[in-house]
Parts: structure tokens; sequence; C-alpha cells
């Protein structure tokens, strides 16, 4: 879920057909399924589209239960709440604009259960990933602004916390190959492209396929 300051401008990420962002999105499977969360009409303010959110957790499968989360670029959460609807013991939602933060606590608060497991931390995305405990995090939710050439850092940013089975998905305007992962230590296990965006699902490069 991109906002302008945390996931970039509507013209650099805009889907075919969609002129702005929708005023809702529904959460897709788990204990929240059917419910739809709010999307402020701010500018550069847009959700991953169901079907790429849909396809990521047919990629992760249907059961996150245990899972240590972070959702790097929040936005509207849309990302993070799907995996604590699916069992994630803990989601972590980082956000930089005040307003959508309270946005987003309040969704939190509405949700059933959810605040034993969501957290909002307002903040910068790369000094929070920096910060988080190394090998801690079992999924790691990247989707940074497409405009504002930060995705090599926040993955640079990201690897250190992440598992040694974990996963990490970013979304980006074009397809990181393996030859531009392989400096992570990462590798691309899955990938679809959906309109102007790219998804991949990715895990450490001493991982078996």
């Amino acid at each position: 879920m991109a906002s302008s300051s945390s996931r970039g401008s509507t013209p650099a990420r805009g889907r075919a057909g969609a002129a702005r962002a929708p005023n809702e999105v529904r959460i897709i499977g788990g204990q929240w399924k059917r419910t739809r969360l709010p999307v402020a009409n701010r500018p550069g303010l847009r959700p991953t589209p169901d079907r790429v959110r849909e396809t990521l957790f047919n990629w992760l499968g249907q059961d996150l239960s245990g899972w240590q989360v972070v959702d790097a670029f929040a936005g509207s959460g849309a990302l993070g709440l799907e995996a604590a609807s699916r069992g994630a013991a803990r989601v972590l939602l980082v956000e930089h604009e005040g307003a959508q933060v309270d946005a987003l606590w309040a969704l939190v608060r509405r949700l059933e259960g959810a605040e034993a497991v969501v957290r909002v931390e307002r903040g910068n995305a790369l000094t929070v990933l920096a910060r988080l405990a190394p090998a801690s995090q079992d999924l790691i939710l990247l989707d940074p602004p497409f405009d504002a050439g930060v995705h090599e850092k926040a993955l640079a940013h990201a690897v250190p916390s992440l598992s040694r089975h974990g996963w990490l998905y970013l979304e980006a305007p074009t397809r990181w190959s393996d030859e531009l992962l392989a400096p992570h230590g990462l590798r691309c296990a899955r990938h679809l492209k959906a309109g102007a965006v790219h998804a991949h699902l990715l895990q450490r490069s001493d991982e078996p396929s």
C-alpha cells in the first residue's frame, strides 16, 4: 500500500485503467475475511490490488500461524493486516505520515483481537528495518515508493532481520533478476507482473528451491 511519503506517487505507480486510489480494499482471507478497509482519498495513497495480494498469500500458504511480520511501508496496512488475519503472531506496520498512522491505529482497534497482534509505528522504514533483531522476521513486506529510488536500500536494510527460512516480498516497477538479488544473498522464488507492478517473493539464496 503506497502513500505519498511511504510508497510513491500515483503517476509513478498507476495501474492501467485506474486514475486514483479506490476508497476501500478488502481483507481476502483469514479471521477478518471480507472486512473492508478504508483508503484515504489522498494523492499517492493506493493499495496493492486484491489480485496481487491474493496471489502473494497463495504463494505463502493460507496459514501464517506464529509468524513474525513487518510491513515496512504500510500505507493503508492492507498487506500487514492480511498477514495478521491469517494467523501471524506479531505484525509491525511502519508508516511515516502522521495522519495515516492515526488511521491505521483506528483500523487496528476496530478489528477484533488485532490489538494483541498488530503494532503501528510512525517512523522511517529504513531506520526501523535496520534496528530489527537479526534473523527475527518470518515475512518482510517491502513496497517502497517507485520513484524514490530506495528499493536497493530497503533490501539491504531488510535482509539481516530475515529469518533463516523466511520470505521477503518486494513490489517494484521492474523485475529484479537473481543476478540483481545475488549481492543481497537473495533469489526470486516467485514473480508476478500485474499492470505496472512486479511482485516478487524472495528467499535467501542458500535455501533449496
